[in-house]
């Protein structure tokens, strides 16, 4: 018998394709909505994508990042722009988020939009720059298991 050891937050799985309208509102997907109802934070992420975290997870890493050494530039220099960029957000009765104009703008965010499950967090990204992300590490996923999970897979 397997005994929870932690708990677990939320898992975000699966790509969605919804569409930012004229006002920077996104529909969050329906099956995450009950999660992120009490709030989210929007931040810059990797490549070009926004990541969206529910605010336990956010805590979890500001913490991470509040234990890192400051004396560290890597560490500076990541927290400077990841919480600089960070946007706390609550979505409305509608299940909608406003994206901040100056996310928009970094992750080429227009009209059409995937948002992807990718664990303790979603991301946003412009469907074509997804479609070419995609297409460019597909290729290697099949060959990577062994790097990234050895024994696991």
């Amino acid at each position: 018998m397997f005994r929870k050891v932690r708990e677990v937050g939320p898992v975000f799985l699966g790509t969605h394709q919804p569409r930012l309208d004229d006002k920077g509102r996104l529909f969050l997907p329906a099956k995450y909505r009950e999660e992120l109802a009490e709030g989210l934070v929007i931040t810059k992420g990797q490549e070009r994508c926004l990541y969206v975290f529910p605010v336990e997870e956010f805590q979890r890493l500001t913490e991470a990042l509040r234990t890192a050494p400051v004396t560290a530039k890597a560490v500076r220099d990541y927290s400077r722009v990841f919480f600089a960029s960070a946007s706390d957000e609550t979505p409305d009765k509608q299940g909608r988020i406003t994206i901040p104009p100056s996310l928009r703008q970094y992750a080429g965010l227009e009209r059409d939009c995937v948002v992807i499950g990718a664990n303790t967090r979603l991301e946003i990204w412009d469907a074509r720059a997804w479609e070419t992300y995609l297409a460019e590490q597909e290729p290697a996923f099949a060959d990577l298991s062994e790097e990234v999970l050895p024994g696991v897979l």
